[in-house]
């Protein structure tokens, strides 16, 4: 493993980063700021390496970005309609950053902190803790937080969160890292293969949260049943693609009792790398980054565009704190918060 110097923040705050690697050279770059994947290299089929995440080249660059590469996400990932939520009868504000709503915890989210990190050289892991006071963000009760990235020999990259509260609160915290499995830096991604275990999605509305509709993907442009090519209906003449501008929807996925088991699969025929989703969460937001900037500036000379790589969030429903029928992580006090999500990559 290794820790080097990731430049510093506005205030002076110098940050690190910090690589693991496996036995068969697969290699996973962190940073202490938004516990933050950086970079992900697996081999492809003729055994280059490849990077197959999208992220910058200095902390100074995620401090004033916008799309969150990479990012560990918190307290409430994804939308919060109305920027506001009850429990036992007392009302919460957050900040509206999108539009009226709450996105990713607000303006100042977990991705946009500073974590302290333990190195576990003998796991192939790094741990990054940190501790979320009573009414950060507007959410109830001190959180104390700890995910833990890890790498198997089997070319899995595992991710596991577990959090405590002092009070009553929701969580609902996912990974945000964009995939391009030609490598960060070839452009758009409408030639990768998906599948997705899901028979259903939330449906959403305008602002692009759900309206409380959990609808078939039976003859609709959202249908990844069967794999298929993400571009051949990212442009369909359809609603729900048309607000999102493409994919941004929660995924309502098969089988979910709690435990871990395969929800998803991408491919690249350019490359041969396949990658595996695994996670014990009842839904996944598949997003194709349809905000991102185009003429965004990457790492290594990079150049990134709309629809340059895409996210599978692994998480609760968006807006469920609103929903009754939305599978709910609400914590009560010293109730511990615990999940799951591997990224499993593969070559043919």
């Amino acid at each position: 493993m290794e820790i080097q110097e990731f430049g510093k923040l506005q205030d002076d705050t110098k940050a690190s980063l910090l690589t693991i690697e496996n036995k068969n050279g697969m290699r996973l770059s962190m940073t202490d700021f938004g516990a933050a994947i950086v970079s992900l290299q697996v081999p492809d089929r003729d055994g280059r390496l490849v990077d197959v995440v999208l992220g910058y080249d200095k902390v100074a660059d995620y401090e004033t970005d916008t799309n969150a590469f990479g990012a560990t996400i918190g307290r409430v990932g994804n939308r919060i309609a109305g920027a506001k939520f009850v429990i036992d009868g007392r009302s919460y504000a957050l900040d509206a950053n999108d539009g009226k709503q709450c996105l990713h915890g607000g303006f100042h989210g977990y991705h946009k902190r500073m974590w302290h990190y333990e190195v576990r050289k003998e796991e192939c892991a790094i741990a990054f803790s940190l501790h979320s006071p009573d009414k950060d963000q507007g959410f109830p009760g001190a959180l104390d937080i700890i995910v833990t990235y890890s790498l198997d020999e089997e070319n899995g990259l595992h991710i596991r969160y577990f959090a405590i509260s002092d009070d009553a609160t929701p969580i609902n915290m996912t990974n945000h890292t964009y995939f391009n499995l030609n490598g960060h830096d070839q452009g758009n991604i409408g030639g990768q293969e998906v599948t997705l275990g899901a028979h259903f999605f939330t449906e959403i509305n305008d602002e692009v949260y759900p309206n409380g509709n959990i609808v078939s993907v039976k003859d609709t442009p959202l249908n990844f049943l069967e794999q298929h090519k993400i571009g051949d209906a990212i442009d369909a003449d359809d609603i729900q693609i048309k607000r999102a501008d493409g994919y941004d929807h929660n995924y309502v996925l098969d089988a979910y009792t709690g435990e871990i088991r395969l929800v998803g699969k991408a491919y690249a025929p350019e490359t041969g790398i396949g990658m595996e989703i695994y996670t014990d969460q009842p839904g996944m937001q598949f997003y194709t980054g349809n905000f991102v900037g185009d003429g965004t500036k990457g790492k290594t000379g990079a150049v990134y565009h709309k629809r340059g790589g895409y996210c599978f969030e692994t998480q609760g429903y968006p807006d469920a704190v609103h929903y009754t029928h939305f599978p709910y992580f609400f914590f009560k006090q010293k109730t511990a918060y615990e999940m799951e999500t591997i990224y499993k990559f593969t070559v043919k």
